[in-house]
């Protein structure tokens, strides 16, 4: 399964922005077991944003170590 580009592009932030608002749920609710899955959650969301953006990050700065065609090409 193939995403457009600007999909692809926002994952990252969609994936942070998913485990911010987790966070910040579990932090207002009272609910102790909801709270506690929902910090589980949020924490593990935000954790993927922050490596997904981090890896193709490292790897578009790296890229012609890879011996790959140009990024525009793909």
């Amino acid at each position: 399964m193939w995403l457009s580009r600007p999909v692809y592009e926002s994952l990252p932030y969609v994936y942070a922005a998913v485990g911010v608002a987790a966070l910040g749920a579990s932090w207002l609710l009272r609910a102790p077991a909801l709270a506690t899955t929902l910090f589980i959650f949020g924490a593990l969301a935000l954790t993927a944003g922050i490596m997904v953006w981090l890896r193709r990050r490292d790897f578009r700065s790296q890229w012609t170590q890879y011996n790959w065609r140009s990024l525009d090409e793909v």
